[in-house]
């Protein structure tokens, strides 16, 4: 029997349709949780808000305690409550999901292994055995003898820990002893241990709350190391160890009291200073040490000043500064080390209006500058006496960064380069001949991948008030533009921090079923340069979601998808970014992920035993003042939810999260489902073993990654 195209059209669309009243039905039938409300007046500058659920707010005494008092269980019951409605409500995709799991762990090579760093006489990996979700961190000695040394068997010491975070691993001068930090609560506060590399043992000293490193003298045996205030987390002082000693015989050698200022140290490539730091988002001040004498006097660079930043290495008998001092794009100018102040600064790269200068690296006979042009990272190499030029490279949207050049004496360059569309790929560059060697390409296991399959563009927007706004888009060849196309569309927009065109190969399993994949460099990033973040932060906070909302409206009009099919994703900054959006234009989207969102702007950013609250008060404003009061609650996600319809959403949280505190993302949904008026997905997934930066795992992580395609696959309709 014949059957008609017409036929055949009817049937599709009625199987669809059962398929998505069967989803539908998955999610509709479980009941919705609902959070009590006790209503809490918060009230500054003659104005009132009525918070509902502030009563999720937890200290880390109540998180922390055997037992939990009646507001604790109150909080864990909401929570869980939110998890097992997530585990019904998505129950019908498992099947999904262990697909897409098993193909995004399935492209990653399991026994890989790190390209080596040479320091010192020793070569520095970091190897995966197959099985193990954690590294082996290993040196082998660079003439070729010996065998491999396991300086830290991360596998065996994870045993027995949900979360296992590794810090910094220094070695000391002399190569015998390893300083590293150890972090099994997820909150960014670390324990450092010492290990003695010749022996296997540890020592009996143990540095408790402290950022994960430890930076060391000379002698081999003092370290300093900077420690966190117990309440807010912020990096408040360093001190000096003296290893065989207790912690509590330690010298307090700097407390930063200004609590808008965090404090840290390092060691300068050149090994022979150490540099102890405070920085805010507006100003630096570097303080130096000669490693040798770790028991002198420590000397400031350069006082603070509002509005200067600087950072500093060193080479021979100069300090060699990056800095904004009159260049809005930062300089670079070096000075003497026996004369520091500004006063004595002298100008090696000037300050030019249409390049931001965002990095140096030293070498004897070349300086090597990190560059952001027209949106685009590139690497300058400039001789110290000679022609200098760029190296080239070709895809319209990359990522190119100098890596680790612990030796001065070398004309090799090491840096990575990756693009939508290339794998992660380590280079060696000689700055003499510009021959260069590629040295590792990161692995995709899967007979069908390969770069020339996927085609990449670099695109403009011209937003409202007509600023040119880069978007960076891949996707399959093959796949058309058409109002049916699903496309994602990412981006962060604050601090400055700008949104990579990297590759990813969990994505694919997007790519590979259809989807675009877009990355919008909104203002709050700097990838135009410093008054293309300064455009989107403070005052200007609403440009950075305008931005975002004109790239998917620019999107849709220009065929490349529909409202219907568009999804947004943005994670801590970019999940207030998320809220933003969906409270100013709900209907653009049909879903959104937001991970780990900073939503509730104006309590945490009134709240100053918070973490990061007071050191981010010149990124968001201090709303103790009226005017930035004003202005954050106009936007705040939190604040701004209504009676209204809203897209389907996924929200991600940890509850040991210490960037944004849980109770963030559980009140704003809560909110959101006392007050929308759609009956759209809205579900919470909530890791109650991990923080702001998810799993430890290698490969735990993945699991809440397929959970959100497989959200978005599931509104497509697509099973498999």
């Amino acid at each position: 029997m014949k059957t008609s195209i017409y036929s055949l059209l009817a049937l599709l669309f009625i199987v669809t349709s059962c398929k998505t009243e069967k989803k539908e039905a998955a999610y509709k039938s479980v009941e919705i949780p609902v959070a009590k409300k006790i209503a809490t007046e918060l009230r500054i500058h003659n104005d009132i808000r009525i918070d509902d659920y502030f009563w999720m707010r937890l200290s880390d005494a109540q998180k922390n305690a055997d037992t939990s008092d009646a507001q604790t269980q109150d909080v864990l019951d909401y929570l869980e409550t939110e998890n097992t409605y997530l585990e019904k409500a998505m129950g019908h995709t498992k099947g999904l999901q262990s697909i897409l799991y098993d193909e995004i762990v399935g492209r990653i090579k399991k026994d890989d292994q790190s390209v080596p760093v040479s320091n010192r006489g020793y070569s520095y990996y970091t190897r995966y055995v197959e099985g193990d979700d954690y590294p082996l961190y290993c040196r082998k000695k660079v003439d070729g003898t010996g065998n491999e040394e396991i300086m830290l068997n991360v596998p065996e010491l994870a045993k027995g820990h949900a979360y296992y975070g590794v810090g910094s691993r220094t070695i000391s001068p002399n190569n015998t002893l390893m300083a590293f930090g150890i972090d099994t609560l997820s909150r960014r506060k670390y324990d450092v241990y010492f290990k003695d590399l010749d022996t296997g043992e540890l020592l009996e000293d143990v540095l408790t709350n402290t950022t994960g490193s430890a930076v060391w003298a000379n002698d081999n045996k003092t370290v300093f190391y900077s420690t966190k205030d117990p309440v807010t987390l912020r990096a408040n002082k360093i001190f000096k160890h003296v290893l065989g000693t207790k912690q509590a015989k330690d010298v307090l050698v700097f407390e930063e009291k200004d609590e808008t200022y965090s404090t840290g140290v390092y060691k300068s490539k050149s090994e022979a200073y150490l540099m102890l730091y405070s920085s805010q988002t507006l100003s630096t001040e570097h303080q130096y040490l000669d490693a040798n004498t770790p028991n002198g006097e420590w000397k400031v660079i350069q006082p603070r000043k509002r509005n200067l930043e600087y950072s500093v290495g060193h080479f021979g008998d100069y300090f060699y500064i990056r800095t904004n001092l009159d260049a809005k794009n930062f300089k670079i100018v070096k000075t003497p080390i026996t004369a520091t102040a500004k006063e004595n600064w002298e100008d090696i790269i000037p300050h030019r209006a249409d390049v931001l200068v965002t990095g140096i690296d030293i070498f004897n006979d070349y300086l090597v500058l990190e560059e952001r042009i027209n949106g685009l990272s590139t690497i300058r190499i400039k001789p110290w006496s000679g022609v200098e030029h760029y190296i080239a490279f070709n895809d319209p949207a990359y990522v190119a960064l100098p890596t680790a050049n612990p030796d001065f004496n070398t004309k090799m360059l090491r840096y990575v380069y990756t693009s939508l569309t290339t794998p992660l790929s380590t280079f060696n560059y000689n700055m003499a001949t510009r021959e260069q060697s590629l040295l590792k390409q990161e692995a995709v296991l899967d007979p069908n991948f390969s770069p020339a399959n996927y085609s990449s563009e670099r695109l403009t927007v011209t937003a409202r008030d007509g600023a040119k706004v880069p978007l960076s888009i891949v996707y399959k060849k093959g796949t058309k533009k058409s109002d049916t196309t699903p496309l994602l569309l990412y981006s962060y927009g604050s601090y400055g921090s700008n949104s990579e065109p990297f590759f990813s190969s969990d994505r694919l399993s997007l790519l590979d079923r259809g989807f675009i994949y877009a990355v919008a460099h909104i203002r709050g990033g700097q990838e135009m340069g410093r008054d293309w973040y300064e455009d989107g932060k403070l005052l200007n906070k609403k440009n950075t979601f305008t931005d975002f909302i004109d790239c998917g409206e620019y999107l849709v009009k220009e065929g490349y998808t529909s409202s219907d099919h568009l999804y947004a994703l943005g994670g801590s900054a970019g999940g207030l970014l998320m809220g933003a959006v969906v409270n100013m234009k709900p209907e653009l989207w049909n879903g959104v992920i937001a991970a780990v969102p900073f939503v509730d702007v104006v309590s945490t950013m009134l709240d100053e035993t918070i973490p990061l609250t007071t050191f981010e008060f010149d990124e968001w404003g201090n709303p103790k003042e009226k005017e930035y009061y004003d202005y954050m609650k106009s936007y705040s996600p939190y604040d701004n939810v209504v009676a209204k319809d809203y897209p389907n959403i996924m929200i991600t949280t940890g509850y040991w999260d210490s960037q944004v505190q849980y109770w963030e993302p559980a009140k704003w949904i809560a909110k959101l489902r006392a007050l929308k008026t759609d009956d759209h997905l809205l579900v919470m997934d909530c890791n109650m073993e991990t923080g702001h930066g998810g799993a430890s795992g290698r490969f735990e992580r993945y699991k809440r990654t397929a959970l959100n395609y497989a959200f978005m696959l599931d509104l497509e309709n697509i099973s498999e």
